[in-house]
């Protein structure tokens, strides 16, 4: 079972990397919603995978992604205030408590059952995203050493 979620991850891994190398960007004068560059196609990525991951009807979508764009804000909120202090376990309360409250929002928009699938399917994303971020500074550590040499 481990094995086949460490080829699961690797295959997301690979395909997400592939996904990114391959959106277009905006056309002229457009601008992606949160737009700094890469950060913009990453959240378009993240809103696709999520709205797969938790299979969203049309309706439920109208309901969660209002919601969705609330917590996101209220996240970025926290990680923005902790991000010089050090007190980690503060920051973890934090976001906990904001889950929390998301939560019973989302209850009230989706299924209890889509509702922990978007939590699963969150710290999936980013794990995986985690993950090629750190594929990618790897790969270009060893072009480096590859060019000295």
């Amino acid at each position: 079972m481990k094995h086949l979620l460490a080829t699961i991850g690797l295959l997301f891994g690979i395909a997400l990397s592939a996904c990114l190398a391959q959106v277009p960007g905006p056309g002229p004068g457009v601008q992606p919603p949160g737009a700094g560059g890469g950060q913009g196609r990453v959240e378009a990525y993240k809103t696709w995978f999520l709205t797969q991951r938790m299979n969203l009807t049309p309706e439920e979508g109208q309901r969660f992604w209002p919601i969705y764009n609330q917590y996101t804000a209220e996240m970025r909120q926290v990680q923005l205030a902790f991000r010089d202090n050090r007190d980690e376990l503060a920051r973890e309360e934090a976001v906990l408590n904001i889950r929390k409250k998301y939560n019973f929002e989302f209850s009230r928009a989706l299924p209890r059952e889509k509702v922990n699938m978007f939590f699963r399917s969150e710290r999936d994303f980013n794990n995986s995203l985690q993950r090629e971020l750190i594929q990618r500074r790897q790969d270009r550590i060893m072009q480096r050493r590859q060019m000295i040499r």
